[in-house]
Protein backbone atom coordinates (compact mmCIF):
# COMPACT_ATOMS: atom_id res chain seq x y z
CA UNK A 1 0.00 0.00 0.00
CA UNK A 2 1.75 3.38 -1.07
CA UNK A 3 2.04 5.85 1.74
CA UNK A 4 -0.19 8.72 -0.28
CA UNK A 5 -2.89 6.49 -0.66
CA UNK A 6 -6.10 8.27 -0.13
CA UNK A 7 -7.61 5.61 1.40
CA UNK A 8 -5.26 5.84 4.36
CA UNK A 9 -5.35 9.52 4.68
CA UNK A 10 -9.93 9.53 4.28
CA UNK A 11 -9.66 6.23 6.71
CA UNK A 12 -7.94 8.79 9.82
CA UNK A 13 -10.44 11.67 9.02
CA UNK A 14 -13.10 9.48 10.08
CA UNK A 15 -11.67 8.23 12.65
CA UNK A 16 -11.61 12.00 14.14
CA UNK A 17 -14.81 12.51 12.66
CA UNK A 18 -16.02 9.29 15.14
CA UNK A 19 -13.81 10.52 17.76
CA UNK A 20 -15.59 14.39 17.92
CA UNK A 21 -19.12 12.95 17.46
CA UNK A 22 -18.27 10.38 20.54
CA UNK A 23 -17.59 13.43 22.79
CA UNK A 24 -14.19 14.30 22.43
CA UNK A 25 -12.82 17.84 22.29
CA UNK A 26 -9.66 16.71 20.46
CA UNK A 27 -8.65 13.78 18.49
CA UNK A 28 -5.23 12.51 16.39
CA UNK A 29 -4.54 9.31 14.52
CA UNK A 30 -1.04 8.68 13.42
CA UNK A 31 -0.86 5.75 10.72
CA UNK A 32 2.77 3.23 10.59
CA UNK A 33 3.76 1.08 8.04
CA UNK A 34 6.93 -0.08 9.59
CA UNK A 35 9.77 -3.18 7.96
CA UNK A 36 13.12 -3.85 9.05
CA UNK A 37 15.47 -6.63 8.13
CA UNK A 38 18.47 -7.48 8.97
CA UNK A 39 21.53 -9.76 8.59
CA UNK A 40 24.03 -10.96 11.58
CA UNK A 41 27.07 -12.62 11.13
CA UNK A 42 28.93 -14.11 14.28
CA UNK A 43 32.86 -15.11 14.00
CA UNK A 44 32.60 -15.49 9.92
CA UNK A 45 29.30 -17.55 9.74
CA UNK A 46 25.41 -15.99 8.86
CA UNK A 47 23.64 -16.38 11.79
CA UNK A 48 20.69 -14.86 11.64
CA UNK A 49 18.41 -13.22 8.96
CA UNK A 50 15.58 -11.58 9.74
CA UNK A 51 12.72 -9.23 9.02
CA UNK A 52 9.54 -7.31 10.49
CA UNK A 53 6.69 -5.92 9.47
CA UNK A 54 4.01 -3.45 11.46
CA UNK A 55 1.01 -1.63 10.03
CA UNK A 56 -1.23 -0.08 12.20
CA UNK A 57 -3.03 3.06 13.76
CA UNK A 58 -2.58 4.98 17.16
CA UNK A 59 -5.67 7.18 18.15
CA UNK A 60 -5.49 10.01 20.74
CA UNK A 61 -8.50 11.68 22.55
CA UNK A 62 -9.12 14.15 24.86
CA UNK A 63 -12.27 13.74 26.80
CA UNK A 64 -13.40 16.44 29.57
CA UNK A 65 -10.00 16.93 30.16
CA UNK A 66 -8.55 13.47 30.04
CA UNK A 67 -6.77 11.69 27.97
CA UNK A 68 -6.89 8.41 26.62
CA UNK A 69 -4.88 6.23 23.77
CA UNK A 70 -5.79 3.13 21.90
CA UNK A 71 -4.27 1.46 18.40
CA UNK A 72 -4.79 -1.54 16.38
CA UNK A 73 -3.63 -3.44 13.43
CA UNK A 74 -6.61 -4.78 11.92
CA UNK A 75 -7.74 -1.35 9.93
CA UNK A 76 -11.40 -2.92 9.51
CA UNK A 77 -13.75 -0.30 9.97
CA UNK A 78 -15.99 -1.75 12.48
CA UNK A 79 -12.69 -2.91 14.24
CA UNK A 80 -11.36 0.88 14.30
CA UNK A 81 -14.43 1.95 16.00
CA UNK A 82 -13.83 -0.53 19.06
CA UNK A 83 -10.98 0.79 19.11
CA UNK A 84 -11.27 4.58 19.14
CA UNK A 85 -14.73 3.84 21.81
CA UNK A 86 -11.84 2.50 23.98
CA UNK A 87 -9.67 5.78 23.92
CA UNK A 88 -12.45 7.77 24.50
CA UNK A 89 -13.69 5.24 27.67
CA UNK A 90 -10.17 5.97 28.79
CA UNK A 91 -10.37 9.51 28.56
CA UNK A 92 -13.58 9.62 30.24
CA UNK A 93 -12.07 7.41 33.16
CA UNK A 94 -9.00 9.22 33.50
CA UNK A 95 -10.83 12.66 33.49
CA UNK A 96 -12.36 11.61 36.75
CA UNK A 97 -9.53 11.20 38.58
CA UNK A 98 -7.33 13.67 37.73
CA UNK A 99 -8.09 17.94 39.36
CA UNK A 100 -5.72 19.38 36.65
CA UNK A 101 -7.46 18.98 33.04
CA UNK A 102 -5.21 17.71 30.19
CA UNK A 103 -4.23 20.73 27.77
CA UNK A 104 -2.10 20.55 24.90
CA UNK A 105 -0.12 23.97 23.74
CA UNK A 106 -1.50 25.83 20.57
CA UNK A 107 0.38 25.37 17.34
CA UNK A 108 0.43 25.72 13.63
CA UNK A 109 -1.15 22.96 11.46
CA UNK A 110 0.84 21.89 8.68
CA UNK A 111 -0.12 20.16 5.58
CA UNK A 112 3.14 18.50 4.12
CA UNK A 113 4.50 15.50 2.58
CA UNK A 114 8.48 15.24 3.58
CA UNK A 115 10.87 12.38 2.87
CA UNK A 116 14.48 11.48 2.80
CA UNK A 117 15.56 10.50 -0.44
CA UNK A 118 18.22 7.68 -1.09
CA UNK A 119 20.54 8.69 -3.33
CA UNK A 120 21.70 4.80 -3.74
CA UNK A 121 18.39 2.81 -2.88
CA UNK A 122 18.84 0.48 -0.24
CA UNK A 123 16.60 -1.92 -2.82
CA UNK A 124 19.37 -2.86 -5.09
CA UNK A 125 21.56 -3.87 -2.45
CA UNK A 126 20.57 -7.93 -2.09
CA UNK A 127 20.89 -10.50 0.62
CA UNK A 128 24.21 -12.02 -1.54
CA UNK A 129 25.51 -8.28 -1.75
CA UNK A 130 25.07 -7.77 2.34
CA UNK A 131 26.49 -11.14 3.33
CA UNK A 132 29.81 -10.42 1.32
CA UNK A 133 29.94 -7.09 2.84
CA UNK A 134 29.72 -8.74 6.41
CA UNK A 135 31.91 -10.88 5.53
CA UNK A 136 34.62 -8.59 4.09
CA UNK A 137 34.36 -6.88 7.50
CA UNK A 138 35.16 -10.02 9.12
CA UNK A 139 38.33 -10.64 7.22
CA UNK A 140 39.19 -7.32 7.77
CA UNK A 141 39.01 -7.88 11.40
CA UNK A 142 41.28 -11.14 11.40
CA UNK A 143 43.77 -9.85 8.91
CA UNK A 144 45.53 -7.52 11.67
CA UNK A 145 47.74 -10.38 13.46
CA UNK A 146 45.82 -9.60 16.67
CA UNK A 147 43.80 -12.34 18.71
CA UNK A 148 39.96 -11.81 17.88
CA UNK A 149 38.55 -14.53 19.87
CA UNK A 150 34.87 -13.39 19.30
CA UNK A 151 33.34 -11.14 16.17
CA UNK A 152 29.89 -10.39 16.49
CA UNK A 153 28.27 -8.38 13.01
CA UNK A 154 24.81 -7.37 12.07
CA UNK A 155 24.06 -4.50 9.22
CA UNK A 156 20.20 -3.75 9.57
CA UNK A 157 17.85 -1.54 7.33
CA UNK A 158 14.65 0.07 8.78
CA UNK A 159 12.07 1.97 6.56
CA UNK A 160 9.28 3.64 8.72
CA UNK A 161 6.04 5.54 6.31
CA UNK A 162 3.81 7.56 8.36
CA UNK A 163 0.72 9.68 8.23
CA UNK A 164 -0.58 11.77 11.13
CA UNK A 165 -3.90 13.93 11.23
CA UNK A 166 -5.71 15.94 13.69
CA UNK A 167 -8.64 17.82 14.37
CA UNK A 168 -6.90 21.47 14.32
CA UNK A 169 -6.45 20.63 10.85
CA UNK A 170 -2.59 19.37 10.51
CA UNK A 171 -1.71 16.34 7.64
CA UNK A 172 1.84 15.32 7.85
CA UNK A 173 3.34 12.47 5.60
CA UNK A 174 6.56 10.90 6.26
CA UNK A 175 8.66 8.67 4.82
CA UNK A 176 12.20 7.96 6.25
CA UNK A 177 14.93 5.15 5.24
CA UNK A 178 17.88 4.04 7.90
CA UNK A 179 20.16 1.88 7.71
CA UNK A 180 22.33 0.64 10.22
CA UNK A 181 25.31 -1.33 11.68
CA UNK A 182 26.16 -2.74 14.94
CA UNK A 183 29.37 -4.62 16.17
CA UNK A 184 30.79 -6.47 19.14
CA UNK A 185 34.23 -7.53 18.87
CA UNK A 186 36.02 -9.13 21.64
CA UNK A 187 40.29 -9.30 21.53
CA UNK A 188 42.03 -12.02 24.52
CA UNK A 189 45.42 -12.25 25.54
CA UNK A 190 46.60 -15.33 27.36
CA UNK A 191 48.05 -12.88 30.24
CA UNK A 192 45.82 -10.04 30.22
CA UNK A 193 42.05 -11.45 29.59
CA UNK A 194 40.23 -10.06 27.24
CA UNK A 195 38.93 -6.80 26.51
CA UNK A 196 35.44 -5.65 24.10
CA UNK A 197 34.60 -2.98 22.24
CA UNK A 198 30.99 -2.20 20.61
CA UNK A 199 30.35 -0.16 17.47
CA UNK A 200 27.54 1.93 16.42
CA UNK A 201 26.70 3.59 13.06
CA UNK A 202 23.70 4.76 11.18
CA UNK A 203 22.02 7.16 9.58
CA UNK A 204 18.97 8.68 7.46
CA UNK A 205 19.00 7.84 3.76
CA UNK A 206 20.91 5.03 1.12
CA UNK A 207 23.93 3.48 0.22
CA UNK A 208 26.08 6.49 0.22
CA UNK A 209 25.22 6.80 4.36
CA UNK A 210 26.89 3.12 4.20
CA UNK A 211 29.77 4.28 2.14
CA UNK A 212 30.35 7.57 4.32
CA UNK A 213 31.13 5.21 7.60
CA UNK A 214 34.09 3.74 6.02
CA UNK A 215 33.95 0.29 7.89
CA UNK A 216 36.94 -1.38 6.88
CA UNK A 217 38.73 1.26 7.70
CA UNK A 218 37.16 1.89 10.81
CA UNK A 219 36.72 -2.16 11.93
CA UNK A 220 40.58 -2.53 11.22
CA UNK A 221 41.56 0.46 13.41
CA UNK A 222 39.54 -0.49 16.52
CA UNK A 223 41.10 -4.01 16.41
CA UNK A 224 44.65 -2.78 16.35
CA UNK A 225 43.37 0.35 19.46
CA UNK A 226 42.10 -2.63 21.73
CA UNK A 227 45.33 -5.27 21.50
CA UNK A 228 47.47 -1.64 22.17
CA UNK A 229 44.54 -1.35 25.59
CA UNK A 230 45.00 -4.19 26.42
CA UNK A 231 48.67 -5.26 26.24
CA UNK A 232 50.38 -2.22 26.54
CA UNK A 233 48.31 -0.35 28.89
CA UNK A 234 49.67 0.94 32.46
CA UNK A 235 47.25 1.49 35.88
CA UNK A 236 46.60 5.61 35.36
CA UNK A 237 47.18 7.54 37.80
CA UNK A 238 44.55 8.35 40.91
CA UNK A 239 44.50 12.20 41.63
CA UNK A 240 43.15 15.20 40.44
CA UNK A 241 44.72 16.56 36.95
CA UNK A 242 43.27 18.02 33.94
CA UNK A 243 41.56 15.66 31.50
CA UNK A 244 40.68 16.15 27.60
CA UNK A 245 37.67 14.00 26.54
CA UNK A 246 37.37 13.02 22.58
CA UNK A 247 33.58 13.50 20.74
CA UNK A 248 32.31 9.82 21.79
CA UNK A 249 32.95 10.51 25.58
CA UNK A 250 31.66 14.22 24.76
CA UNK A 251 28.22 12.96 23.13
CA UNK A 252 27.46 10.29 25.97
CA UNK A 253 27.88 13.12 28.45
CA UNK A 254 25.80 15.37 26.14
CA UNK A 255 23.06 12.63 25.56
CA UNK A 256 23.17 11.36 29.91
CA UNK A 257 23.92 14.29 31.74
CA UNK A 258 22.42 17.27 29.60
CA UNK A 259 19.51 15.66 27.43
CA UNK A 260 17.74 13.35 29.61
CA UNK A 261 17.36 15.67 32.35
CA UNK A 262 15.98 18.40 30.02
CA UNK A 263 13.52 16.37 29.02
CA UNK A 264 10.12 18.29 30.17
CA UNK A 265 8.21 15.16 31.62
CA UNK A 266 11.13 14.30 33.55
CA UNK A 267 11.39 17.45 34.93
CA UNK A 268 7.44 17.71 35.60
CA UNK A 269 7.85 14.53 37.56
CA UNK A 270 5.87 12.70 34.77
CA UNK A 271 8.44 10.05 34.24
CA UNK A 272 10.05 9.02 37.19
CA UNK A 273 8.43 5.42 37.62
CA UNK A 274 9.65 5.22 33.99
CA UNK A 275 12.86 6.24 33.42
CA UNK A 276 13.90 8.31 35.74
CA UNK A 277 13.85 11.75 37.33
CA UNK A 278 15.90 15.03 36.33
CA UNK A 279 18.06 17.29 38.55
CA UNK A 280 16.18 20.11 37.09
CA UNK A 281 13.03 22.37 38.11
CA UNK A 282 10.97 24.17 35.89
CA UNK A 283 11.91 27.52 37.13
CA UNK A 284 15.83 26.79 36.39
CA UNK A 285 15.95 28.37 32.95
CA UNK A 286 18.72 30.75 33.31
CA UNK A 287 20.30 28.69 36.13
CA UNK A 288 24.06 28.46 35.43
CA UNK A 289 25.49 24.66 34.88
CA UNK A 290 28.59 25.44 33.00
CA UNK A 291 31.34 27.42 32.04
CA UNK A 292 30.47 30.10 29.17
CA UNK A 293 32.16 27.66 26.61
CA UNK A 294 29.53 24.87 27.10
CA UNK A 295 27.06 25.54 24.52
CA UNK A 296 24.46 21.67 24.13
CA UNK A 297 21.68 21.48 21.44
CA UNK A 298 19.38 18.79 20.31
CA UNK A 299 18.90 19.45 16.50
CA UNK A 300 16.31 16.38 14.59
CA UNK A 301 17.30 18.45 11.49
CA UNK A 302 20.67 17.67 10.75
CA UNK A 303 20.49 15.85 7.12
CA UNK A 304 21.62 11.98 6.92
CA UNK A 305 21.61 12.25 10.70
CA UNK A 306 20.24 9.04 12.47
CA UNK A 307 17.73 10.86 14.53
CA UNK A 308 16.76 13.12 11.46
CA UNK A 309 12.77 14.21 11.37
CA UNK A 310 11.42 17.11 9.88
CA UNK A 311 7.70 17.21 12.07
CA UNK A 312 7.45 15.40 14.93
CA UNK A 313 4.85 12.60 15.82
CA UNK A 314 2.41 15.22 16.93
CA UNK A 315 2.64 16.93 14.03
CA UNK A 316 4.79 20.28 15.28
CA UNK A 317 7.68 21.33 12.83
CA UNK A 318 10.83 20.29 14.04
CA UNK A 319 14.07 22.53 15.13
CA UNK A 320 16.69 22.89 16.77
CA UNK A 321 16.88 23.33 20.85
CA UNK A 322 19.68 24.96 22.78
CA UNK A 323 19.43 23.09 26.07
CA UNK A 324 23.08 25.01 27.00
CA UNK A 325 24.26 28.41 26.39
CA UNK A 326 27.00 29.70 27.29
CA UNK A 327 26.85 27.56 30.59
CA UNK A 328 23.31 28.01 31.32
CA UNK A 329 20.19 26.12 31.37
CA UNK A 330 18.26 27.95 27.88
CA UNK A 331 15.40 25.64 26.52
CA UNK A 332 13.28 21.89 28.11
CA UNK A 333 12.56 19.29 25.37
CA UNK A 334 8.35 19.20 25.15
CA UNK A 335 5.75 17.67 23.91
CA UNK A 336 2.61 19.60 23.67
CA UNK A 337 1.37 18.46 26.58
CA UNK A 338 4.40 19.44 28.63
CA UNK A 339 4.46 22.09 27.07
CA UNK A 340 1.38 24.06 27.97
CA UNK A 341 1.91 22.89 31.72
CA UNK A 342 4.73 25.34 30.81
CA UNK A 343 3.13 27.91 28.99
CA UNK A 344 5.29 27.80 26.53
CA UNK A 345 4.96 26.41 22.47
CA UNK A 346 6.31 22.78 21.98
CA UNK A 347 9.58 22.77 20.26
CA UNK A 348 9.23 19.39 18.36
CA UNK A 349 10.06 17.00 20.44
CA UNK A 350 7.77 14.19 20.85
CA UNK A 351 8.39 11.03 19.00
CA UNK A 352 7.01 7.23 19.13
CA UNK A 353 9.25 3.91 18.37
CA UNK A 354 5.40 2.35 16.77
CA UNK A 355 1.88 3.00 15.94
CA UNK A 356 1.09 1.03 18.99
CA UNK A 357 2.96 3.16 21.97
CA UNK A 358 1.70 7.34 22.49
CA UNK A 359 4.66 9.68 21.56
CA UNK A 360 6.19 11.13 24.70
CA UNK A 361 9.04 13.23 25.38
CA UNK A 362 12.43 12.10 23.13
CA UNK A 363 16.05 13.74 22.18
CA UNK A 364 17.07 13.30 18.43
CA UNK A 365 20.41 14.60 18.09
CA UNK A 366 22.23 15.73 20.89
CA UNK A 367 25.51 17.31 20.92
CA UNK A 368 27.69 20.04 22.09
CA UNK A 369 28.75 22.82 19.46
CA UNK A 370 32.42 22.72 18.92
CA UNK A 371 34.92 25.65 19.84
CA UNK A 372 38.11 27.18 17.92
CA UNK A 373 40.27 24.75 19.45
CA UNK A 374 42.35 21.27 17.60
CA UNK A 375 42.68 18.39 19.49
CA UNK A 376 46.68 19.49 19.65
CA UNK A 377 45.90 23.04 21.34
CA UNK A 378 43.63 21.47 23.68
CA UNK A 379 46.43 18.92 24.60
CA UNK A 380 49.15 21.82 24.34
CA UNK A 381 47.82 23.67 27.22
CA UNK A 382 48.28 20.13 29.90
CA UNK A 383 51.59 19.52 31.46
CA UNK A 384 50.18 16.33 33.35
CA UNK A 385 46.81 14.63 32.55
CA UNK A 386 44.98 11.91 30.59
CA UNK A 387 43.19 12.10 27.21
CA UNK A 388 40.04 9.51 27.42
CA UNK A 389 38.89 9.20 23.42
CA UNK A 390 36.45 6.35 23.91
CA UNK A 391 34.62 4.62 27.07
CA UNK A 392 33.45 1.37 27.69
CA UNK A 393 31.25 1.92 30.50
CA UNK A 394 29.17 4.80 31.49
CA UNK A 395 26.67 5.00 34.52
CA UNK A 396 24.55 7.79 35.77
CA UNK A 397 21.41 8.07 38.74
CA UNK A 398 17.95 8.62 38.05
CA UNK A 399 18.24 12.28 38.49
CA UNK A 400 21.39 12.70 35.90
CA UNK A 401 23.45 14.08 38.40
CA UNK A 402 25.67 11.77 39.68
CA UNK A 403 28.07 10.10 36.77
CA UNK A 404 30.42 7.75 35.55
CA UNK A 405 32.44 7.02 33.07
CA UNK A 406 35.08 4.43 32.15
CA UNK A 407 37.71 5.22 29.28
CA UNK A 408 38.17 2.26 26.73
CA UNK A 409 41.19 3.95 24.58
CA UNK A 410 43.12 6.20 26.66
CA UNK A 411 46.46 7.88 26.97
CA UNK A 412 48.54 9.91 29.12
CA UNK A 413 49.78 13.32 28.73
CA UNK A 414 52.82 14.49 29.46
CA UNK A 415 53.80 18.05 28.51
CA UNK A 416 51.33 18.37 25.84
CA UNK A 417 51.96 15.39 24.74
CA UNK A 418 50.37 12.08 23.99
CA UNK A 419 52.83 9.33 25.60
CA UNK A 420 51.45 5.58 27.54
CA UNK A 421 48.28 3.93 26.73
CA UNK A 422 46.15 3.78 29.86
CA UNK A 423 43.87 1.43 31.38
CA UNK A 424 40.37 2.23 32.50
CA UNK A 425 40.77 5.60 33.53
CA UNK A 426 37.58 6.59 35.55
CA UNK A 427 35.65 9.89 35.74
CA UNK A 428 33.32 10.17 38.89
CA UNK A 429 31.77 13.44 39.09
CA UNK A 430 28.34 15.69 39.15
CA UNK A 431 26.90 17.50 36.11
CA UNK A 432 27.57 20.83 37.48
CA UNK A 433 31.39 20.18 38.30
CA UNK A 434 31.97 18.47 34.71
CA UNK A 435 30.58 20.99 33.08
CA UNK A 436 32.00 24.20 34.80
CA UNK A 437 35.39 22.67 34.62
CA UNK A 438 35.46 22.35 30.86
CA UNK A 439 37.25 25.50 29.57
CA UNK A 440 38.32 24.73 26.19
CA UNK A 441 36.12 23.34 23.25
CA UNK A 442 37.44 21.78 20.48
CA UNK A 443 36.42 22.23 16.59
CA UNK A 444 36.58 18.41 15.27
CA UNK A 445 32.60 17.86 15.41
CA UNK A 446 31.82 14.18 15.59
CA UNK A 447 29.04 11.70 15.77
CA UNK A 448 27.85 8.18 16.96
CA UNK A 449 24.96 6.55 16.68
CA UNK A 450 22.64 5.02 19.36
CA UNK A 451 19.09 3.60 20.16
CA UNK A 452 18.25 5.56 23.11
CA UNK A 453 15.55 3.87 25.34
CA UNK A 454 12.78 5.30 27.43
CA UNK A 455 9.27 4.55 28.63
CA UNK A 456 6.55 1.65 29.72
CA UNK A 457 6.41 0.06 27.59
CA UNK A 458 10.03 0.85 26.74
CA UNK A 459 11.02 2.84 23.45
CA UNK A 460 13.99 2.76 21.46
CA UNK A 461 14.17 5.73 19.07
CA UNK A 462 17.73 6.50 16.69
CA UNK A 463 19.29 9.02 17.79
CA UNK A 464 23.15 10.72 17.46
CA UNK A 465 25.66 11.76 20.25
CA UNK A 466 28.55 13.61 19.67
CA UNK A 467 30.24 16.91 20.18
CA UNK A 468 33.79 18.16 20.10
CA UNK A 469 37.17 16.74 21.69
CA UNK A 470 36.77 19.25 25.24
CA UNK A 471 39.37 19.99 27.76
CA UNK A 472 38.25 19.19 31.36
CA UNK A 473 40.46 21.10 34.52
CA UNK A 474 41.18 19.60 37.50
CA UNK A 475 39.19 16.99 38.19
CA UNK A 476 39.23 13.50 39.92
CA UNK A 477 40.47 10.23 38.04
CA UNK A 478 40.11 7.04 39.24
CA UNK A 479 40.94 3.53 38.20
CA UNK A 480 39.29 0.14 37.84
CA UNK A 481 41.58 -2.40 40.18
Amino acid sequence: MALKSMDIVELLKKILDYAIASGASYAEARFHNDFEKSITLKNGEVEAVEASYERGVGIRVIVNGGLGFASTNLLKPETITHVIDRAVKTARASSSLKSVSIKFSDEEPYSVDWRVFEKKSLENWGLKDKVDFLKKLDSEILSQSVNVSSRYLTYSEEKTERVYVNTEGSLVLATVPRPSFFALITVSDSSKGVIQRTLQFGGSGGLEVVDSWRLEEKVKEEVKVLRKMLVDSVMPPEEIMDVVIGSEVTGIVSHEASGHPGEADRILGREGAQAGESYLKPTDIGRKIGSEVVNLVDDPTLPGSYGFYLFDDEGVKARRKYLIKDGRICEFLTNRETAASLGIKSNGSARASGYNVEPIVRMSNTFMLPGEYTLEELLNDVSKGVYIKSFMEWNIDDKRWNQRYVGLEAYMIEDGKITVPVRNPVIEITTEKLFSSIDAVGRDLDFTAATCGKGDPMQGVPVYTGGPSVRIRRIRIGRVE
